[in-house]
């Protein structure tokens, strides 16, 4: 049931295609006037709109970068109608998302939130990994401007015994997904520049790809035999462990392939 008077509404789709929904969030969207899906912070290699349509039974507008950070038009439609905004993952991994829903309390917009499954959520238990074990996370972002924040990250969270999650870049508008391999290799560049001893071609890291679908692949191992394997189709992320529980370490074995002698030295 809409809320009659205007709604804003973000509906996570989890991370693979439009079944990713919850039947809660599959039941706002149908009773939305209004359905509209976030196509720039993330994306799902298995969803077709063709089949989001006829799973709501409705249209559904893509909308980019602009039009959400703009918010006039998304705010003023949610004064008056029911508004879904559907969005890859959870909707509040992107902080774009927050300010918006900020801005629709203040304006008196009732607001709900349908949560779905995210990479935070997933990668962890793709690879055997325990989650409470992760430090802060960041994004390994394309250079130009250059940042040394995830550098930085590892550093901190390594200090700490800590796993560290990164996100890889993307600009789906112009269909440029950064991969494992260019992930790595911008870490060493990172390396290069600030030469702390935090990265090196032995470094234990994991590669995730399509986190949360049938066609999951994950492969641990050192960062330089990690540069030419090929992780296929985007999204992509890296995990770098921290120290290993002996669990983790034998996870690591099962799921990700890792050499024992690997895993070990982070025991």
């Amino acid at each position: 049931m809409g809320f009659g008077l205007g709604s804003l509404s973000f509906i996570g789709l989890g991370l693979y295609n439009e079944k990713g929904i919850s039947i809660y969030g599959l039941e706002r969207a149908k009773e939305a006037d209004e359905v509209l899906l976030e196509g720039y912070t993330n994306m799902l290699p298995g969803l077709k709109i063709a089949s989001l349509e006829k799973l709501l039974g409705k249209k559904v507008r893509v909308v980019d970068r602009k039009y959400l950070e703009d918010g006039k038009e998304i705010l003023s439609s949610a004064s008056k109608k029911d508004i879904a905004l559907l969005v890859a993952g959870d909707p509040f991994v992107a902080t774009t998302h927050v300010d918006l829903r900020m801005r629709a309390v203040k304006q008196g917009i009732p607001v709900e939130v349908v949560n779905a499954p995210s990479i935070i959520s997933v990668a962890p238990g793709a690879v055997g990994l325990q989650n409470y074990k992760f430090g802060r996370s960041c994004t390994i972002t394309f250079p130009m401007p250059y940042s040394d924040v995830p550098y930085d990250t590892l550093k901190l969270n390594r200090a700490a015994g800590l796993h560290t999650l990164f996100f890889l870049d993307l600009r789906t508008e112009e269909k440029h997904f950064m991969s494992v391999g260019e992930g790595i290799r911008l870490l060493m560049v990172m390396e290069h520049r600030r030469g702390e001893g935090i990265i090196n071609k032995d470094l234990l890291l994991i590669g995730v790809a399509r986190a949360g679908g049938p066609e999951q692949f994950v492969k641990a191992g050192r960062a330089q035999d990690l540069l030419s394997v090929d992780f296929g189709d985007p999204p992509h992320a890296i995990i770098v462990p921290g120290r290993l529980h002996f669990m983790e370490a034998e996870a690591l074995v099962l799921f990700a392939g890792a050499d024992k002698e690997l895993v070990e030295r982070n025991l």
